[in-house]
């Protein structure tokens, strides 16, 4: 094993103490907010998203580049102060999670979530014929599963554990306290399967860099390599994909959850390259939500970290004149 891949491993191994820290520490600041309310939560959210903004200085310039090549008709201030925003809303999403168990129950969800045209959304979960679900990192893209749950709408998520155990529990007991199922992303084939054969939902965050065994598809202009899997899915099975997501109203604790587009299976049908068509669409459909309020989107991610092996060559250049730029500004 070489030195690099052995410190890798190194840094991988368990940290029992460490992590039971840093749990106990997220349980402690989890009571310190509900003590304060939602309201002044959120409020403290902002300030840190702000404080956020000025320490990760590579975070920050990450996410002017990609609002650069994604809004090139809009001046800096403008992409400034949605790089900024992003940040806040990025922080304003660790803050929701802890009260999401309080405020959506099927009871009270009403006054904290808006739903915006989804009867043919709604009416597709309700089949009991399967569909796949997509949406972003966008907005409180967290809250979807835990929504449709309360309203006892069978679905499962697909998802990363996070790496510290104690931590990874306690959000998938938050995430699974309305019935909502996440499936673990490793190892996941056999799962997903067996959700699609029995008629529920399939949720994907579908806007994470697949690397270069993904499929290159535009977003924003530019080539973004994307994940096959949700388009072979709907081909096998031949089912429809919901793009959705939840958008935040205001600075609250209130989201609108809509839909900008559901991809039908007739819609591909005789297509030359269905898989391609297919993964454009829903990643043109994320797109659509994203341009409407561009500051819930998370700007700061390596969406576009893998380029085709034509444009390796030429992105080179593009970074070093973009750092020049950042240089004379």
């Amino acid at each position: 094993m070489s030195e690099a891949g052995a410190k890798k491993k190194k840094a991988k191994q368990s940290q029992p103490v460490r992590d039971y820290l840093l749990y106990l520490l997220l349980r402690v600041a989890a009571v310190l907010v509900h003590l304060a309310g939602v309201e002044a939560a959120l409020g403290w959210a902002r300030q840190l998203g702000r404080g956020l903004w000025l320490a990760y200085g590579r975070g920050r310039e990450r996410a002017l580049d990609n609002l650069r090549c994604s809004f090139p008709e809009q001046d800096e201030a403008w992409r400034r102060r949605v790089a900024r925003r992003s940040f806040e809303h990025l922080v304003m999403l660790a803050f929701d999670v802890l009260f999401t168990t309080r405020l959506i129950r099927l009871s009270t969800w009403r006054r904290h979530l808006e739903l915006a045209d989804l009867e043919q959304a709604l009416a597709l979960l309700l089949s009991g014929r399967g569909v796949i679900l997509v949406t972003g990192h966008y907005g409180n893209f967290e809250i979807l599963g835990y929504a449709l749950a309360t309203l006892g709408l069978e679905s499962y998520a697909i998802a990363r554990p996070i790496d510290n155990p104690y931590v990874n529990r306690y959000l998938l007991g938050v995430r699974q306290r309305q019935g909502q199922m996440i499936i673990d992303k490793k190892g996941a084939t056999a799962a997903m399967l067996e959700v699609l054969r029995s008629g529920a939902a399939l949720a994907f965050i579908a806007d994470q860099n697949a690397g270069r065994k993904g499929l290159f598809v535009d977003f924003f202009g530019r080539k973004a390599s994307t994940y096959k899997s949700i388009g072979l899915l709907a081909l096998e099975y031949d089912l429809p994909i919901v793009v959705g997501y939840a958008r935040r109203v205001g600075d609250r604790y209130r989201f609108r959850l809509g839909v900008s587009r559901i991809i039908r299976p007739e819609e591909w049908r005789g297509r030359a390259d269905p898989l391609e068509w297919i993964t454009a669409e829903y990643t043109a459909g994320i797109e659509r939500f994203v341009r409407e309020e561009p500051e819930q989107y998370w700007w700061v991610h390596r969406r576009w970290k893998t380029q085709p092996k034509e444009k390796a060559n030429s992105a080179q250049p593009t970074a070093q004149t973009a750092g020049e730029q950042r240089t004379r500004n």
